[in-house]
């Protein structure tokens, strides 16, 4: 992995706060992760023992993490240590952590320095960097795993909160042909431009941005794996833009309570409840207008 010219340009230092874990149900250290990520940690790694997770050095707040970790002490017991992680080690750092990922026998992904696998009829190459989604997590998994079951040929697909941009990869890959991807965060926007290359695909236009950039087109599929708060704000957004008959692909919640919460709020916008797949407490849900 290299880093972008734009963490160059900004000398991206990282903590990286090592977590000891000890829970009593597995979705209990997930309800973790999932907090740390609405404070600004972006990129997480789970071991045997715990896991890791990574924050921008000028992103970090003690206060703000005191605060985050305090319902949890309560919950199960753990432990963390911080380590600053220099620019420089970086790339040593996710080439030794990153491992390719299968989706069924269709789908292989993998890093610019992991093997090719011709067996699989689609390969998706991603040079993660600190953009998230690299296929590893639950939610991103699920997603991709719903697309395979969808006839993606020739739509035109919105990714939002794209990240690396591996949905829209995998969209052009089974067809779709106008894609468009979006996230607020400038280094996923840059790792969407660089993976979209890295693939070989020009369809993809990759746009810096939250719901206010969102174009004023009409879409046959809407993916949106981002987390429960974010989806609740955007759905109305997304409903204008859905074209009727058109689905769309929600995860980065659980089950409970938020897939009922997510139910309700689409309902309110023409947006019908299809099915839903669940991988520990994550899911990944599928509407239709």
């Amino acid at each position: 992995m290299q880093l972008s010219n734009y963490l160059k340009s900004q000398k991206m230092n990282y903590y990286e706060l090592l977590f000891t874990t000890t829970p009593t149900e597995d979705y209990q250290q997930d309800l973790l992760i999932n907090e740390l990520a609405e404070i600004g940690f972006d990129t997480f790694e789970e071991m045997e023992t715990g896991f890791k997770a990574y924050i921008p050095v000028f992103d970090f707040n003690q206060q703000l993490l005191d605060e985050c970790l305090e319902p949890y002490h309560q919950l199960f017991s753990f432990t963390y240590e911080i380590n600053l992680i220099p620019q420089k080690n970086w790339n040593e750092v996710w080439e030794s952590n990153f491992e390719p990922i299968q989706i069924r026998d269709q789908v292989w992904v993998r890093a610019t320095f992991h093997q090719h696998r011709p067996e699989f009829p689609y390969e998706i190459v991603i040079d993660p960097k600190m953009a998230f989604g690299t296929g590893h997590h639950e939610t991103t998994s699920m997603v991709m795993d719903m697309m395979l079951d969808a006839d993606l040929s020739g739509k035109k697909v919105l990714d939002m909160g794209c990240g690396t941009g591996i949905l829209a990869i995998l969209a052009n890959k089974l067809g779709a042909r106008d894609i468009t991807a979006i996230d607020y965060d400038p280094v996923c926007y840059e790792s969407t431009i660089e993976n979209a290359e890295l693939n070989g695909i020009s369809n993809i236009k990759a746009i810096c941005g939250s719901k206010e950039v969102i174009p004023d087109e009409q879409f046959d599929i809407i993916l949106a794996n981002i987390n429960r708060n974010i989806l609740l704000d955007q759905i109305a957004c997304y409903s204008e833009v859905l074209k009727s008959g058109g689905e769309i692909y929600f995860s980065g919640f659980y089950e409970n309570p938020d897939l009922d919460i997510i139910k309700e709020e689409a309902d309110k916008y023409g947006l019908k409840y299809l099915s839903h797949k669940k991988t520990k407490e994550w899911v990944a849900a599928r509407f239709k207008m």
